[in-house]
């Protein structure tokens, strides 16, 4: 995980609170965050390991094994790549410094990262699941002037991991189908956190992201595990209702309390699939996530007798929007030569929309949300766009 932060990730905000990006889940599938997020109560993805193990069991059966060779996800801010453009045209010390404060107050994010998957839908409605996780965001948040977070502030890291997913389905339990999941992941990450002043710009702008990895960089490790289930009533038939309740990141994912630290969060969601005969599927989901609210902001506790930046985290004021997801999703193809699905949706009190296309190997996705970063709704939005590229059956 070395060498993951080059020059263009390194810069930051003008606000008190840094971090801010929700940490819930450690991969965002571009074909969930399109559809607001919402898939505690759906599933259908190996992906469903990291909302809700038991969504394993929507997998369809007809796929039997399926396999994503690659789950390449890859998001950037509105406006990341103006802001990389201007800082790299800019020649001297002055200039870059000047590029960062013209671009003060605004916030920019960079992500990449993949998911590669095997699960098998037995005849016996048992799934397994196995996944190699690897990923890096950047936030950048740049500053007017040199206080108390520096000039360029970055909470950064590298991760990666296995994750393991197993759900078996009981039919008839108290009117209904009952499916149980489990999920294991054990996640590796080197995270880098820092407000840089002017001097250190100045001084190693040659080199900024080798000095900011030298001296930042924190390593940690952890096993997490999830557990989870969903519940689908023999009623309404015609519309299949399933609700959903899972319980995230149970373990030693905080990682010693430093940035990219994973809650653990309980999680609830409600959703239906009406038959409509002009639709191949069409599913409406609604969560209320991290219910007991144990998503965390960050804070420099600045001390300038101290060789290196501490961030404490400290709690997220407890706003119901942040932890709304709601999202539709319209399946109008699927065969085995193209699958194709619209979604839409709201995150966070904001607008998502996105696409997934499969041609028999091939996977293309798209999607846009907005984060809410920071201690409260509002404080700081960062509109996100993702492409997702897959190889897989």
């Amino acid at each position: 995980m070395k060498k993951l932060l080059p020059l263009s990730l390194l810069a930051l905000s003008s606000l008190l609170y840094a971090d801010m990006s929700t940490q819930e889940f450690l991969y965002k599938d571009s074909r969930i965050m399109g559809m607001g997020a919402a898939n505690t109560a759906v599933g259908g993805y190996s992906t469903a390991v990291f909302y809700n193990p038991a969504g394993l069991i929507n997998i369809k059966k007809s796929h039997g094994v399926e396999a994503e060779i690659l789950g390449l996800n890859i998001s950037g801010s509105q406006d990341a790549k103006t802001f990389y453009d201007d800082f790299k045209d800019a020649e001297t010390d002055q200039e870059k410094l000047d590029v960062i404060k013209q671009h003060a107050g605004e916030v920019y994010t960079i992500n990449a990262s993949n998911y590669t998957s095997v699960s098998y839908h037995t005849e016996n409605d048992l799934v397994f699941s196995i996944g190699l996780l690897v990923g890096a965001d950047v936030t950048l948040l740049p500053h007017t002037y040199g206080g108390v977070n520096g000039i360029l502030e970055t909470h950064s890291r590298a991760y990666g991991g296995v994750i393991l997913g197993i759900a078996q389905k009981y039919n008839d339990v108290m009117g209904g189908d009952l499916t149980v999941g489990l999920g294991l992941k054990y996640i590796k990450q080197n995270s880098y956190e820092v407000g840089l002043d002017e001097g250190e710009v100045t001084a190693h702008k040659d080199d900024l992201s080798t000095y900011v990895q030298d001296t930042y960089e924190v390593e940690n490790s952890g096993f997490g595990a999830d557990i989870g289930v969903l519940y689908e009533p023999y009623i309404l038939e015609g519309w299949h209702p399933a609700l959903g309740l899972s319980v995230m990141n149970l373990g030693n994912l905080n990682f010693d309390d430093v940035y990219g630290a994973q809650p653990t969060t309980f999680n609830a969601g409600v959703s239906i699939s009406p038959e409509v005969s002009f639709l191949n599927s069409l599913v409406v989901a609604v969560d209320y996530v991290d219910i007991t609210n144990e998503q965390q902001a960050r804070v420099r506790n600045y001390n300038p007798y101290r060789a290196k930046d501490q961030y404490d985290s400290v709690g997220i004021k407890n706003d119901p929007i942040q932890h709304i997801r709601a999202g539709l999703k319209l399946g109008l193809f699927d065969n085995s030569w193209i699958t194709t699905t619209l979604n839409g949706g709201l995150y966070e009190g904001a607008y998502t929309a996105g696409f997934d296309l499969q041609l028999t190997l091939l996977k293309i996705q798209f999607a846009t949300y907005q984060e809410q970063l920071g201690a409260e709704s509002g404080q700081i939005e960062d509109r996100r766009y993702v492409v997702g590229l897959g190889l897989g059956w």
